[in-house]
C-alpha cells in the first residue's frame, strides 16, 4: 500500500487543538478525507475520520459514542500515515510563512 497523494489544509482556530485536515489517496484508487491533525500533549498526531451518535448507557444516561469510519489495522500503517501527513503539514506550514 502506498499513499500516492496528500492534501493538507491548515485550520488553526483560537482555543482549538485541531491544526488542520488532510485528505490522502492510496494507490491512486482510494481517497480518505477528513483526517484531523491535532496538537496533543506530546506534539502533533492524526485522528482518523469518525462519526458520533448519542446512545443510552446502562444507567439510562444519554452519552455520545465516537467510532472511526476508517482506520489503520496495525501500528506500521498508522505510523506511515502519521509520518507522511505530518510531513505534508509541516511543508504546508513552511510554504504559508514564505
Amino acid at each position: 500500500m502506498e499513499i500516492t497523494s496528500i492534501k493538507v489544509k491548515r485550520e488553526e482556530r483560537e482555543g482549538s487543538h485541531m491544526k488542520g485536515r488532510a485528505s490522502v489517496v492510496i494507490d491512486n484508487g482510494l481517497a480518505i478525507h477528513n483526517i484531523r491533525i491535532i496538537e496533543g500533549k506530546n506534539g502533533l498526531f492524526i485522528a482518523m475520520p469518525s462519526t458520533s451518535r448519542e446512545v443510552e448507557n446502562e444507567e439510562g444516561e444519554t452519552v455520545t459514542v465516537h467510532r472511526d469510519i476508517v482506520h489503520p489495522i496495525n501500528q506500521e500503517i498508522r505510523t506511515m500515515f502519521e509520518e507522511k501527513i505530518l510531513k505534508a503539514y509541516e511543508e504546508a506550514e513552511t510554504d504559508a510563512e514564505e
